[in-house]
C-alpha cells in the first residue's frame, strides 16, 4: 500500500492554442489509469498520475497523442499547445462586470437590507441601586409590531440573495462554456440551458471537473431525448 501511494504524483501545466498565446479552457486531460481533469479559465490543469501512466488531451472531440509520464522532462511544468485556430476560440468582447464585483456592490448598496435581522425583545436591566428592575426596550416592542415593514424587508433581503445566487449560476453555467462542451446550435442551446440549469448548491460546491462532467452527462441525455422525439414522429 505504501509503495503504491508513493508512486502517485502530479503532472501540471498549461494548455495553449497553436500560437502559444491564448490559454485554452475546458480541455479534457485523461490518464491511461482512468483519472481525468479539465483545464480552468487560465488553461491550467493538474492531474494525479502513476509512474507507468501516460496522459493525453482532448478538445472538441479531438484527442492528442499520449505522453508517457516517465519521458516528461518536467512533469510540474508540462505545457502543451494544440493545433486550434485562435480566432475560433476567442473574440474581442466587452464583458459585463464580474459577478463578484456586482455582489460586493450590491451588498454595499443594500447594506441595511443584508444586515437586517428579525426584531427580538431584549430585556433591559435597570440600575439596581436606583431601584430599577428588569424591563423591555420600548423601541424593540414597537419594531416587533411593525409587521408589514418587517415582512417586506425580509422578502426584499431574500430576493437580493436569490439574485446573487442566480448571477453565480449564470457565471459558471455560461453559454460560452456549454457551447464549447456540446457544440449545440443556438436554438437548442437555449432549451438545453433551461432544462439542465444546475442548483446553486451544486454550482457552489462542485469542482471544475465535476461541473463540466455534469454538463457532458446532461448533453448525452439531451441528445438521447431528441433522438426519441425524432423516432416518435
Amino acid at each position: 500500500m505504501g509503495k503504491e501511494a508513493a508512486a502517485q504524483y502530479a503532472v501540471k501545466g498549461t494548455v495553449y492554442d497553436s500560437s502559444r498565446t491564448y490559454p485554452l479552457e475546458a480541455v479534457t486531460v485523461l490518464t491511461t489509469s482512468g483519472k481525468g481533469a479539465i483545464t480552468d479559465v487560465n488553461g491550467a490543469y493538474q492531474i494525479e498520475v502513476g509512474e507507468k501512466d501516460s496522459i493525453w488531451f482532448s478538445y472538441l472531440g479531438k484527442p492528442t497523442i499520449k505522453y508517457a509520464v516517465l519521458k516528461m522532462m518536467d512533469p510540474l511544468h508540462f505545457d502543451i499547445s494544440l493545433r486550434i485556430n485562435a480566432t475560433v476560440l476567442r473574440g474581442v468582447t466587452v464583458k459585463p462586470r464580474d459577478y463578484r464585483l456586482d455582489s460586493l456592490q450590491n451588498r454595499l448598496d443594500y447594506a441595511k437590507v443584508f444586515n437586517y435581522q428579525r426584531p427580538k425583545l431584549t430585556p433591559v436591566i435597570g440600575d439596581a441601586a436606583a431601584g430599577g428592575g428588569v424591563g423591555f426596550d420600548l423601541d424593540a416592542i414597537i419594531q416587533m409590531f411593525e409587521f408589514r415593514k418587517n415582512r417586506n424587508m425580509i422578502k426584499f433581503q431574500e430576493r437580493l440573495i436569490q439574485q446573487e445566487h442566480d448571477k453565480f449560476i449564470d457565471h459558471r453555467f455560461s453559454k460560452q462554456l456549454v457551447r464549447r462542451l456540446t457544440s449545440l446550435p443556438n436554438e437548442k442551446l437555449d432549451t438545453f440551458m433551461l432544462i439542465y440549469r444546475p442548483s446553486y448548491q451544486f454550482t457552489l460546491l462542485s469542482t471544475d471537473y465535476e461541473f463540466q462532467s455534469y454538463i457532458k452527462r446532461c448533453y448525452e441525455h439531451f441528445i438521447a431525448a431528441e433522438a426519441r422525439k425524432q423516432k416518435s414522429f
